[in-house]
């Protein structure tokens, strides 16, 4: 796979309607520097507002997926976002002058030829990956369906059933095993689709505005005749020349593939993994995939991509349960002996904003010469000391530059003592934080023993604020000199 970032070498454009707005728009993709990701940039509003095409900024699934972000959104990008992934860029501006991209033919296909007419183009900054490790299973029992991420050394594929119990579509299969070889010429072209019973539904919705028998395929699902059919073509404004079909296809439209549908199926769902952030290296096997299913498991892939990227900036590999060890927070944390009170971090959730820390307690610590020699005992302060470091680890981590920054005790609240803690003891900090802004936050943790949910040693309220480490050195320098 990939090892090098890509993006465009210039812009191109292309224009059509929008399948659910019917809105006429003009897309044109531009290139983007390093490490920009995706963007859409409404150009026809004040000031060209960006959306990052990631999972935190998705608002609707109804029929497709809507990004948005202060009110701004854009509607349907799961084709687009496919045929980015498809053709493996990294860094792109996609610019629209309305709400929706235009729909083409209901394929990828148009999108992807105009990336390639564009110039794809190798940036220097090494492509990050979201790793499967371990297996990650969505399952939806209501709507049997279940999405699954295996280990996968060094490549993607995707194998994906549909069973929609519906004569002209029958079970269907299929898989791509090479994105480079495979996509613009299997996957890309295949058509969205949808069945006869859902259009007039939709159209009551006041969606499809800009649909048509050109732009997706009509399944027919329902036993129509001459009579019925009339009348559902008047409902629904079709042309009068428009067919019932022998094919169980609407106009006895000719399919591109014979399974068309799954393979559109495996578009959408490369499309709405694309706002994980980041490619993937794993297998995912899905059968009877759609949108809503496919944003949750993007959500569970985009909380593990996060996780993954915290660990590895100080640890480059993960053992175990542990995520960071004292070598990784070493490099986090300013602390050095006999004051680094965290031996251990074992969970971190970026997007709960949640960590869980040991401290090892043994009888070597310095303060337990003198607090009690003849009853060794954690002073308490030091407990709270030590959770407050664990939350530190966790503040840090939310910094754009941690390494520009360190952490400050502000003050503490409802801290209550529970239980001694003596040498021997392991104690286990879950903070969590549930405020944040700028330079300051709020930590709310507990301290347990041996396990969360162990006895509970201590609990309590804390603040902290962040300050820029030139400026603390440069405010020590000018007490110094006065």
């Amino acid at each position: 796979m990939l090892e090098k970032q890509r993006t465009i070498s210039k812009a191109a454009s292309l224009s059509g309607i929008g399948l659910h707005t019917g809105n006429k728009s003009t897309m044109t993709f531009r290139p983007a520097p390093e490490n920009y990701g995706i963007k859409f940039k409404r150009i026809d509003l004040d000031n060209s507002p960006e959306i990052p095409a990631d999972i935190d900024h998705v608002t609707d699934i109804s029929r497709g997926t809507t990004l948005a972000l202060n009110g701004v959104e854009v509607h349907t990008v799961e084709h687009v976002l496919a045929a980015i992934m498809g053709c493996e860029i990294d860094n792109i501006i996609v610019e629209l002058n309305a709400n929706e991209p235009p729909v083409m033919d209901g394929s990828a296909k148009d999108y992807v030829r105009t990336l390639i007419s564009a110039g794809i183009v190798e940036q220097e900054a090494k492509r990050d990956y979201l790793v499967i490790e371990d297996t990650v299973h969505y399952h939806d029992e209501k709507n049997n369906v279940d999405i699954v991420a295996l280990p996968l050394k060094n490549s993607f594929r995707i194998t994906l059933l549909i069973d929609f119990n519906n004569p002209a579509l029958g079970v269907q299969h299929t898989g791509l095993f090479n994105l480079q070889e495979e996509f613009e010429t299997e996957f890309a072209p295949a058509r969205t689709f949808c069945f006869l019973k859902e259009v007039e539904q939709l159209k009551d919705a006041g969606l499809i505005k800009g649909g048509n028998i050109e732009n997706s395929i009509v399944i027919v699902d329902e036993d129509y005749n001459p009579e019925k059919f009339e009348e559902l073509k008047k409902k629904l404004g079709l042309d009068n020349s428009i067919l019932l079909g022998s094919s169980g296809v609407l106009n006895n439209k000719k399919l591109r593939y014979k399974n068309e549908p799954a393979r559109h199926k495996v578009v959408d769902l490369i499309g709405d993994m694309a706002l994980i952030g980041a490619p993937v290296k794993g297998q995912i096997l899905a059968a009877r995939p759609g949108h809503k299913a496919n944003v949750e498991f993007t959500k569970m892939l985009r909380k593990l991509y996060l996780q993954n990227k915290v660990v590895k900036k100080y640890q480059m590999t993960k053992e175990g349960n542990v995520v960071f060890d004292i070598d990784a927070i070493l490099k986090i944390m300013p602390h050095r002996y006999p004051f680094l009170l965290i031996d251990r971090i074992i969970d971190i959730d970026m997007e709960a904003r949640k960590i869980v820390g040991i401290k090892n307690v043994t009888f070597n610590e310095p303060f337990f010469q003198g607090h009690f020699p003849h009853k060794p005992v954690m002073p308490g302060v030091l407990i709270v000391e030590s959770m407050v470091q664990c939350g530190s680890i966790l503040l840090l981590n939310v910094l754009e530059h941690p390494e520009r920054q360190i952490a400050f005790f502000g003050s503490m609240d409802k801290v209550k003592f529970r239980k001694p803690v003596v040498p021997g003891d392991q104690l286990v900090h879950e903070i969590e934080m549930p405020y944040f802004r700028k330079n300051f936050c709020k930590l709310v943790g507990k301290c347990y023993k041996d396990n969360i949910g162990g006895d509970l040693v201590c609990e309590g309220e804390f603040t902290a604020a962040v300050i820029d480490k030139e400026s603390e050195v440069r405010s020590q320098e000018s007490e110094a000199r006065s």
